[in-house]
């Protein structure tokens, strides 16, 4: 019997390991999909310990999320090193369609990451956001590609694959995240600047030479960070809500209610703060910690009262273990170890059902689901590592039972 002691904010639960069996059978709710290190396939879990494997030909598989009402699986497939395609399927594996097509350049120099589905809802839309790759015709630069959100409607695609429409304009712009009411799509934006003599400072921009000038002249070194942009899902409304002079940002997560997104600010590589902002035009943020740390992940917890973070020796204690970051504060001082054990110092990915009940993390690659309500966790797949974060089934899902079966 594996135990250990599950700090919830009020009392230490002893818990125990519960078994996993492989099942043919609907697949209850709430339920989840995790990718192995291998790729090569998709698991799908519910939490009464029933697993089944999704497998699409000798491509790498990753699992996205769901739609909607969650009996079908959003999820990207590539032949290794290659850009990948867009696909769902039904939870049994079958009915599977390809949902974006693109005929501004061949197959192969174009392709779709970090789907995220939108959860609908009145006026809102049935849409797909992603990250439209597509290959540039630089001969300097044969990998040049750029980045740009996309969508597509998700019924029309399921009819026949659709063609992208667009939110963002640079083509640096990457990790789309719809908010929890489907009103809001955030994502980061890349800016391009001079460097100064220190990571916090700037030069002034060198002037562009004139035509016939050589080319040389003009070749300046620069580097790229990032910004929190907002779009409303039907794109009439944007404006960017950070607008840090330096350092970057990443990892945008709504709040629950759908009012804060919470992110990390590094001012330089590996030091990393933790924000938060409201989502309102010229919003001023929220700094949450002011000592420099490595933040893996992070996530909100159920109730939208704290955040939940994945952090690499924090407030001077080794190793990566989770901890309740507090939205007022100073999380260097205030925050508090989540699960307080010795088992896990090596986490990531924290992710919460959504009904609030189980909790899904990587504990040194292996998947482990606790569930917060019984004191209860197993370690699931300890021999089928991974390094990506578990998804789970939307709040409408009822169960596979559920699911139409046309």
């Amino acid at each position: 019997m594996i135990k250990l002691w599950l700090t919830l904010g009020l009392a230490l639960t002893v818990l125990t390991a519960v078994p996993l069996h492989a099942q043919t059978a609907p697949l209850t709710a709430p339920m989840m999909a995790a990718v192995p290190a291998q790729m090569d396939r998709i698991r799908l879990y519910d939490t009464t310990g029933n697993w089944r494997d999704l497998r699409f030909g000798p491509y790498e598989h990753h699992a996205w999320g769901f739609s909607p009402d969650g009996c079908r699986a959003l999820f990207t497939l590539a032949e290794t090193g290659g850009l990948p395609s867009l696909y769902s399927a039904r939870l049994d594996g079958s009915d599977l369609r390809a949902l974006v097509r693109y005929d501004e350049l061949p197959a192969g120099e174009w392709g779709v990451w970090e789907p995220v589905w939108s959860p609908g809802g009145e006026g809102n839309g049935d849409l797909i956001a992603f990250t439209m790759i597509r290959g540039l015709a630089d001969p300097t630069n044969p990998a040049a590609q750029d980045h740009h959100i996309g969508w597509i409607n998700a019924e029309a695609a399921h009819q026949s694959s659709a063609l992208p429409e667009f939110y963002s304009v640079t083509g640096r712009e990457f990790s789309p995240q719809w908010s929890p009411n489907g009103e809001w799509l955030a994502y980061i934006s890349y800016d391009e600047r001079i460097p100064g003599p220190a990571p916090d400072a700037t030069a002034a921009p060198t002037e562009t030479p004139a035509p016939g000038q050589p080319q040389s002249a003009q070749s300046v070194p620069t580097i790229q960070e990032a910004d929190l942009w907002v779009v409303s899902a039907d794109g009439v409304t944007k404006y960017r809500l950070t607008n840090f002079p330096t350092g970057s940002m990443r990892h945008p997560r709504w709040s629950p209610d759908s009012e804060l997104i919470g992110f990390v600010y590094s001012p330089s590589a590996n030091n990393d703060t933790l924000w938060m902002i409201a989502n309102q035009q010229g919003a001023l943020p929220t700094q949450l910690s002011y000592v420099w740390n490595l933040t893996l992940d992070h996530t909100w917890l159920p109730d939208g009262s704290a955040m939940l973070a994945a952090i690499r020796d924090f407030q001077e204690t080794p190793g990566n273990r989770l901890w309740r970051i507090p939205l007022v504060g100073n999380a260097d001082s205030d925050a508090t170890v989540y699960l307080e054990d010795p088992a896990f110092t090596h986490t990531d990915y924290p992710r919460f059902s959504a009904d609030g009940r189980w909790l899904a993390f990587r504990s040194a690659y292996t998947l482990v689901l606790a569930d917060t309500l019984e004191g209860t966790w197993t370690a699931l797949d300890p021999d089928l590592p991974g390094n990506t974060p578990a998804v789970w089934s939307p709040p409408p899902f009822a169960g596979e039972s559920a699911c139409a079966a046309g």
